[in-house]
């Protein structure tokens, strides 16, 4: 785990292939995004909006894939994952087929993965539910 609050935590994927896959999950049970009140579903887009940020100035990917599916597990969690040009699926899904072989890709990020934690970790430890 990255860090968490009383209404979420953030978790690094553990993902060789994407790095810097970061999911957000919420942590009272619900399915959908609707079902939150309208400050949480705001201090929940905060976190995911934080977390982006941080993709996009310390790894400048060459897109930023958000999702909220939820269809094999039924609790509300945001995947926040940088994208790059060189990875293995892109322009494809991350659940699609890999186009190509990549070695180590977090050997390929801008910074180490455990700076990019720490980065998010201070990104989002600052929001605040007003509940």
């Amino acid at each position: 785990m990255v860090t968490s609050s009383q209404h979420w935590r953030v978790i690094r994927v553990d993902d060789p292939s994407f790095p810097a896959f970061y999911r957000v999950i919420w942590a009272e049970h619900v399915a959908e995004f609707s079902s939150l009140t309208a400050s949480a579903r705001a201090e929940c887009m905060s976190v995911v909006c934080a977390i982006e940020r941080v993709l996009i100035r310390l790894l400048r990917p060459t897109k930023v894939n958000l999702a909220a599916l939820g269809n094999v597990v039924p609790h509300l969690h945001w995947h926040v994952i940088a994208r790059f040009d060189w990875d293995s699926h892109f322009p494809q899904p991350i659940w699609g087929e890999a186009q190509r072989h990549v070695g180590s890709a977090a050997a390929l990020l801008a910074v180490t993965l455990a700076e990019l934690d720490r980065e998010v970790a201070d990104a989002v430890i600052g929001v605040k539910s007003d509940e």
